[in-house]
């Protein structure tokens, strides 16, 4: 049997400070926590509805500040509305159809929330025709902020679509693709909750034994959910917040909760088993576990936190969704956790669950009645240390190989294939690009502004139709914005409306947002002109999301790096475990990375996990996978470092130490690991491309690990380094003394570990 003695000393710590404080009235605490509950669940109601669909952009960037401009002098030529219009056979020209389009079309431009309409039967453009003459397109712009165009949208989607008169009518465009991807965020997000919490209490009673206990961590992951909703609630009375937020939210508030709630609970369930009573227990968890979720959460909220250097709302929205749902799980295992273990006391084990299995385990009870606890992930701790060159080596390879498909990456754009191909956004969009002549939707728009004459547009336009790649460039030199039924400008926009203002449209050669088009926007923006000219576009909106997240990507990088080094080396007091622990987490998230671009850029596996490839990543989902994995890294890093600590400062053997750690954390880490992917993969079932990406992809990361990097590497380079591995500066360890935290508290070995560093064997010796 283990020594359990060895970690208990005799005389368990008194409750004080923070213990005091949360257990002193442990009813009055959790009734407190109840009522926090309750008033979140009021501020947090109709969170959903206020959240955006959009974020992806650069908002300082030329090709917004295009975007923009075009919406008020041109609101035509910014069309987010399409009504795709089937002639039934009697093709597009017949005149009864022509007249029913016509109808349709001034029905439309009567809305007050319409600011332009255009139409095949009013132009007789052939790009809003289908090439076999039986479909034609109407575009239009409904004007005002995403929560008007929805309202506008509910309303005139239904007047519209379906059978009018001689036609069929389907309803697409930007509008209307962000309208479906919100209403389906939504019931996805519902589906994965049910999904995720009875299979999370499940594995949690298999864990636990205990009802009792595996309620626990439950009830802190509702409770932070619904706090981080009354949170974002808050926050979108100042700023947009992404609705794919709020499956972060789901996924971290369940996931870290679980995880803080599982090390004290376990911890708390070790100190009983130990002889102590349940508050000094209670204190000798906070003292210990206690203080690894602190670190744990402050690693995971800085990872997060990285997000607030991109300028885009939809990274931002996950350092707003993440930090606080970080925040408050923590928050939640800290004072919630301690005031109800204090009132259950060994009642934390009632309600043994297991108690049918009870005869199958009487069968093993003298097999594993000499088994310590853990023993099995001791014995592959001995085994990978034994042998720590062959498993580091073929570990690293093993998961380098994993990645080497994201050296293929090529980063594109959202689109409506995030739809489910059943989506009636989805499939008018995709009717459009195959039926349609031209390349839709990949367009170059350059606006003019400066009061550009006609004969300096008819030059600039003979300019940009010699650059290669560019097959026609269209837009009479006569389109000035004079009369457009566009919000009274500003007096800026009104001074440069009184100029002049015009746009011409570039049609590419490649794809919308291929090597070729993004090559084609440098181009046409090196061109020199008389006048301001912007360019935007797909193609110009992917440029310029690509140089802002090149430019802040690494200042993003060296953030979390630097405040990872920091916090681990005040919890450990090594410069080499730190250091160890940013380069192995970075590598856990190779097969994260390689499998994104070989399932979800090219398309292996779409057919099982039901979504559209197209070809590309969306250029902002890699640095929230990264930022997000990276802190869930951390999270499981920090909990196996602070138990190999604690031993280590006991005994000053170091081995001994990497294996008490894996030992004792080996299968909570695996455990955790388990759930927390149980929940991303509900929300990955989401019929949004994005979103299954980033559910599966991120389960992916944190088994591989748990599963790989925390039982297989983190040994064996421990070994490798040796006694090394605690080594820092004389002037960092005094500082370390001063103002670093320890996951003891008691009485350390300090002086015998320090006489062991100084007979320390070799870095490389096994």
């Amino acid at each position: 049997m283990p020594d359990v003695n060895r970690e208990h000393p005799d005389h368990a710590p008194a409750a004080s400070g923070w213990t005091r404080v949360v257990t002193a009235r442990p009813r009055l605490t959790l009734l407190l926590a109840l009522l926090f509950t309750a008033l979140a669940v009021v501020a947090g109601s109709g969170v959903a509805d206020r959240l955006a669909s959009g974020g992806w952009e650069a908002p300082d960037s030329q090709s917004s500040y295009a975007t923009n401009a075009l919406q008020r002098y041109f609101p035509d030529s910014q069309p987010n509305l399409i009504l795709l219009v089937d002639s039934r056979g009697a093709g597009v020209d017949d005149p009864e159809v022509a007249a029913e389009g016509r109808a349709l079309s001034r029905r439309l431009d009567a809305d007050k929330a319409v600011t332009g309409v255009t139409s095949y039967w009013d132009t007789a453009a052939p790009a809003l025709r289908a090439e076999d003459r039986g479909e034609a397109m109407i575009a239009a712009r409904i004007g005002g902020s995403d929560d008007a165009v929805a309202k506008a949208l509910d309303r005139i989607a239904p007047e519209f679509r379906g059978r009018q008169g001689l036609v069929q009518v389907r309803v697409g465009g930007l509008a209307e693709v962000r309208h479906e991807m919100q209403s389906t965020i939504k019931e996805d997000l519902a589906r994965a909750e049910l999904i995720a919490l009875p299979v999370t209490l499940v594995l949690l009673v298999m864990v636990f034994g205990s009802a009792i206990a595996a309620l626990l961590p439950l009830g802190v992951g509702i409770a932070a959910i619904l706090g981080t909703n009354a949170v974002l609630r808050g926050i979108t009375e100042f700023t947009d917040v992404s609705i794919f937020a709020q499956n972060l939210t789901t996924a971290l508030g369940l996931g870290l909760a679980i995880d803080y709630a599982l090390f004290i609970v376990r911890r708390f369930r070790e100190e009983l088993a130990a002889g102590a009573e349940p508050l000094p227990a209670v204190a000798a968890t906070l003292r210990t576990a206690g203080r690894t979720v602190l670190f744990s959460a402050l690693t995971v909220a800085a990872s997060l936190a990285a997000m607030f250097l991109f300028p885009q709302y939809f990274l931002r929205s996950f350092a707003y969704a993440g930090i606080a749902v970080v925040l408050l799980a923590a928050g939640a295992a800290l004072v919630i956790l301690p005031a109800a273990l204090v009132l259950l006391g060994h009642r934390v084990n009632a309600l043994d669950l297991r108690k049918a299995l009870r005869p199958l385990r009487r069968k093993t009870a003298a097999a594993s009645a000499t088994r310590e606890p853990g023993a099995g992930y001791a014995r592959l701790a001995r085994l990978v240390m034994r042998r720590a060159p062959l498993f580091a080596i073929a570990t690293i390879a093993a998961l380098v190989l994993l990645g080497l498909p994201f050296l293929q990456v090529r980063f594109g754009t959202a689109d409506d294939r995030q739809l489910p191909a059943t989506a009636e956004a989805h499939t008018v969009q995709q009717h459009i690009r195959d039926e349609f002549p031209g390349n839709p939707g990949g367009e170059i728009t350059v606006l003019a502004e400066g009061g550009p004459g006609a004969a300096q547009l008819a030059d600039y336009s003979a300019r940009l139709s010699l650059l290669p790649g560019v097959v026609v460039v269209d837009g009479p030199a006569g389109q000035y914005a004079q009369g457009s039924r566009a919000a009274a400008p500003g007096p800026a926009e009104a001074a440069r409306a009184s100029g002049g203002a015009a746009y011409l449209t570039v049609l590419p050669k490649g794809e919308a947002v291929d090597a070729s088009s993004q090559k084609l926007v440098g181009e046409i923006r090196a061109v020199d002109t008389p006048f301001r000219a912007s360019v935007t576009g797909t193609a110009a909106v992917l440029v310029d999301t690509k140089d802002v997240i090149g430019d802040r990507l690494p200042w993003a990088a060296a953030l979390i790096a630097a405040v990872t080094l920091l916090l681990v080396f005040l919890l450990t007091g090594s410069v080499v475990i730190p250091l160890q622990a940013v380069l192995l987490n970075a590598l856990s998230l190779t097969a994260m990375f390689g499998a994104v671009v070989w399932v979800f850029q090219d398309g292996h596996l779409s057919g099982l996990f039901g979504f559209t490839a197209t070809g590309s990543i969306e250029t902002t989902l890699p640095v929230l996978m990264f930022c997000v994995a990276f802190g869930l890294s951390m999270d499981y890093g920090v909990f196996l470092l602070s138990r190999i600590k604690e031993e280590y400062d006991r005994t000053g053997d170091h081995q001994g130490a990497v294996v008490f750690g894996v030992r004792r954390t080996g299968g909570l880490i695996t455990a955790a690991a388990v759930i927390l992917a149980v929940v991303m993969v509900a929300i990955g079932t989401s019929r949004i491309a994005n979103t299954k990406m980033l559910g599966l992809g991120i389960a992916l990361a944190v088994l591989m690990d748990a599963m790989v990097v925390r039982t297989l590497l983190v040994p064996a380079v421990m070994r490798l380094t040796g006694r090394a591995t605690w080594w820092a500066p004389r002037r960092l360890r005094a500082l370390h003394d001063r103002f670093g935290l320890s996951e003891g508290g008691g009485e350390t070995a300090e002086v015998p570990r320090r006489e062991a560093e100084r007979d320390s064997e070799p870095v490389n010796s096994v």
